[in-house]
C-alpha cells in the first residue's frame, strides 16, 4: 500500500472500546453491577438476548490485547473504566481489585509505548447509583466527581489524556427519551435534566483535575452534519432542529456557555430554567474535545416523531454500513471544519471513527472485510482534508479495536479491526487491520 498523506508529528494513531462492550466478567472481584447488566438480562432489550457477561474477555486476556495493539502499530488506546469496578456501590468504598485491574492496564500499555487515552464515562452508571435516581438525580454530579478523583489519584501519574464523557447525547437520547439503551426509560421531561446533570458532571470533574490533575481533559460527542431530504421549506427546518438537537445541544453550553433556543421550542414546558451558574462552570475551558464520527443525518419533516418532528432516512442509493447508516467520508471534514469555524482552534481528537459490516467468518487465518479497508480510507483522507483546511487535529482513534457486545445489538453488529469468535474468543486480524497498521507506518505522526 502507498499513500502520498503526511500526518504531523505527534499525531496520535489509535483505537478505541468500551468497559462493557470487551470486558466481561462485569461481577468479578468484587465489581458492582451496572445498569447494562440489567438491562441486557430483561427479555426483548437486546438482540438474541445477548449480555455483555463475557463480551470480549478482555478482563481476563487483557495481555493478549494489548500485544495485538503493539502488533498494529497503534501509539494510543482509548479505553473507558467501569465505574463498579472501582466503586462497586457508585460512591464510598474503592475495591482495589477493580482498580488493580485499570493499573495492570496503564502499566502495559506504557509498556509498549502506548499512550492512554481514559474515559471515565462510557454509559455503564452503577446500578446502586440508579436506585437513587440515575442522572435525573441532582446530586449526580457530585457522585461522578468523587469517582474521577479517585481514578485521577490512581492513575494521573500514568495517563496524559482523559475524556470525562462519551456520548452523553446518546446515553441521554437512547437511555431516557426512545429507551433503547440502559436504563430503559420513556419520558419527554427528563432528557433535559439528564443532559444538563452529565454537563455538570463532567464540569465537576474537569474542576476536581485541574486541582488534582498535571496532563489534560476533555470530552466526546457524537456529531454528524443534517441535510433535508428534499428542497422542502418543512425538512430544511426539520434539519436545522436536528442540528441543533445533536450537535449544538451539547457544544453550545460546552464552548458557549448557553443552550441553543431550538432546545425550548423542541421540549416546550418539559425544557427547565437552568441556573447561569451551573453554565458558567460548564463552559470552563477544556484541553481538547474528542469527536466520534459515523455518518450524516438526512432529514425530512415528520410530524409524528416527536418531540424533535424530524426523522433520519436512509439513502438506498449510497453505500450502507451493517447499522443502516450512509457511508458519507465528507461529512467527517465538514465537521471539524464547522467545529473550527464556530467554535475557535480546540484541539481536536477523532476518537471513534469506524463501521459495522457483515464479515465473513475467518478462512485460514484471515477475515477478508473490504468494505471497512475503504471505509478506513476514506476517513482518514477527510481527517487529512480537515488538517489541510487548518483543524488542529491531533489523533485517530478507530473504532473498534474488537468485535464486541454492541449495546442493544448484542454481538449482531462487528465493528472490531480484529475478529473475535464468540465461542472460543480467539482473535484474528482482518485485512482493515493490516490496512490500518500499513497506513500508520507510511503517515507518519
Amino acid at each position: 500500500m502507498s499513500h502520498d498523506l503526511t500526518f504531523p508529528t505527534g499525531f496520535l494513531w489509535g483505537a478505541a472500546t468500551s468497559a462493557y462492550q470487551i470486558e466481561g466478567s462485569p461481577l468479578a472481584d468484587g465489581a458492582g453491577a451496572c445498569i447494562w447488566q440489567g438491562f441486557s438480562h430483561t427479555p426483548g432489550r437486546t438482540v438474541n438476548g445477548d449480555t455483555g457477561d463475557l463480551a470480549c474477555d478482555h478482563y481476563r486476556r487483557s495481555h493478549t490485547d494489548l500485544d495485538l495493539m503493539a502488533e498494529l502499530g497503534l501509539n494510543a488506546y482509548r479505553f473507558s473504566v467501569a465505574w463498579g469496578r472501582v466503586l462497586p456501590n457508585g460512591t464510598g468504598r474503592v475495591n482495589a481489585a477493580g482498580l488493580d485491574f485499570y493499573q495492570r492496564l496503564v502499566d502495559g500499555l506504557l509498556e509498549r509505548g502506548i499512550a492512554p487515552m481514559l474515559t471515565l464515562y462510557h454509559w455503564d452508571l452503577p446500578e446502586a447509583l440508579q436506585a437513587r435516581g440515575g442522572w435525573v438525580n441532582p446530586d449526580s454530579p457530585r457522585w461522578f466527581a468523587d469517582y474521577a478523583a479517585t481514578l485521577y489519584e490512581a492513575l494521573d501519574d500514568r495517563v496524559g489524556l482523559w475524556v470525562t464523557l462519551n456520548e452523553p447525547w446518546v446515553s441521554t437520547v437512547l437511555g431516557y427519551l426512545t429507551g433503547e439503551h440502559a436504563p430503559g426509560r420513556r419520558t419527554l421531561h427528563e432528557p433535559p435534566l439528564v443532559a444538563h446533570h452529565q454537563l455538570c458532571a463532567h464540569a465537576a470533574a474537569v474542576a476536581a483535575y485541574r486541582d488534582l490533575g498535571r496532563h489534560q481533559i476533555g470530552i466526546s460527542l457524537n456529531l454528524e452534519p443534517q441535510a433535508p431530504a428534499t428542497d422542502e421549506p418543512a425538512d430544511q427546518e426539520a434539519a436545522r432542529r436536528r442540528h441543533h438537537f445533536i450537535n449544538r445541544w451539547f457544544l453550545d453550553p460546552l464552548l458557549l456557555g448557553q443552550y441553543p433556543d431550538q432546545l425550548t421550542a423542541i421540549f416546550g414546558s418539559d425544557w427547565p430554567r437552568f441556573p447561569p451558574e451551573d453554565l458558567a462552570r460548564i463552559s470552563a475551558p477544556l484541553d481538547f474535545l474528542g469527536v466520534n464520527y459515523y455518518s450524516r443525518g438526512l432529514v425530512r419533516h415528520d410530524p409524528t416523531d416527536l418531540p424533535l418532528q424530524a426523522r433520519r432516512l436512509t439513502r438506498t442509493d449510497r453505500p450502507r454500513t451493517a447499522m443502516d447508516w450512509e457511508v458519507y467520508p465528507q461529512g467527517l471534514t465538514e465537521t471539524l471544519v464547522w467545529i473550527k469555524e464556530r467554535y475557535g482552534d480546540l484541539p481536536l481528537y477523532i476518537t471513534e471513527s469506524g463501521a459495522a459490516f457483515d464479515d465473513p467468518e475467518p478462512t485460514k487465518g484471515q477475515v477478508h472485510d473490504p468494505r471497512r479497508v475503504d471505509y478506513l480510507r476514506d476517513h482518514l483522507a477527510a481527517a487529512h482534508a480537515a488538517l489541510e483546511q487548518g483543524v488542529d487535529l491531533r489523533g485517530y482513534f478507530a473504532w473498534s479495536l474488537l468485535d464486541n457486545f454492541e449495546w442493544a445489538e448484542g454481538y449482531a453488529k462487528r465493528f472490531g479491526l480484529i475478529h473475535v469468535d464468540r465461542i472460543t474468543q480467539k482473535r484474528t486480524l482482518k485485512d482493515s487491520a493490516r490496512f490500518y497498521r500499513e497506513f500508520i507506518r507510511e503517515a507518519g505522526g
